[in-house]
C-alpha cells in the first residue's frame, strides 16, 4: 500500500495540533507532541489498518504521547525515584529544579559535564525511565552497581548545584 505521507501531514496537522492543544493548553508542548505524533505515525504507517479514519488514528497516537509526557512529569514532581525506585526527601530540590524550565537547563548542563558512567546511568534512569535491572543489563553489571552509580551521580549533581547556589 503506497501512502503519500506529505499529504497526510498537510491534511491532518492542524486537527492533531488543535486536539493536543485542547488537552494541554500549551502551544509549545502541543507543537512538540504533534511533531512526535507524525514521526511515530511515519515510522509505523504499516500498522495503520484503515479500520478508522486517519485523523482518529493520529489523534490516538497524539493522546498516548501526551499521557506518557504527563505521566513522566508527574513522576518527577512526585519524587518517586531513589535507591529503592523512589526519590528520597534529599532529592526533592533536584526534582523541583528539573520541573522548572529555567533550572532544568542548569541541571542538564551539570549532567552533561558528569563523567561516564555517571552521566549515562543518571540519564537512562531519570529521562529514559529505565529500571536498575535494565540499566545493569546494558552495562553488563550488577543491579547493585547500577543503584550505586545512580546514587553517586545524584550526589555529584547535588554538590554542583549547591556550589552554584541552586539549592537552598
Amino acid at each position: 500500500m503506497l501512502i503519500n505521507f506529505k499529504i497526510i501531514y498537510e491534511k491532518h496537522f492542524r486537527d492533531v495540533y488543535r486536539f493536543i492543544y485542547s488537552l494541554c493548553g500549551d502551544e509549545s508542548l502541543a507543537e512538540e507532541i504533534t511533531q512526535e505524533t507524525f514521526l511515530r505515525a511515519l515510522k509505523h504507517i504499516d500498522s495503520f489498518q484503515g479500520k478508522c479514519q486517519m485523523k482518529v488514528w493520529l489523534c490516538q497516537i497524539a493522546k498516548n504521547i501526551f499521557f506518557t509526557h504527563q505521566s513522566k512529569r508527574k513522576r518527577i514532581s512526585e519524587c518517586e525515584i531513589d535507591m529503592d525506585n523512589s526519590l528520597t526527601s534529599q532529592d526533592q530540590p533536584l526534582v523541583k529544579a528539573l520541573a522548572q524550565k529555567d533550572e532544568a537547563l542548569r541541571i542538564h548542563k551539570i549532567v552533561h559535564r558528569l563523567k561516564e558512567p555517571y552521566k549515562e546511568v543518571f540519564t537512562l534512569r531519570i529521562f529514559g525511565e529505565l529500571s536498575f535491572a535494565e540499566i545493569s543489563q546494558l552495562f553488563n553489571k550488577s543491579e547493585s552497581w547500577a543503584r550505586v552509580t545512580f546514587y553517586r551521580a545524584k550526589q555529584m549533581i547535588h554538590r554542583r548545584m549547591e556550589e552554584e547556589g541552586s539549592f537552598e
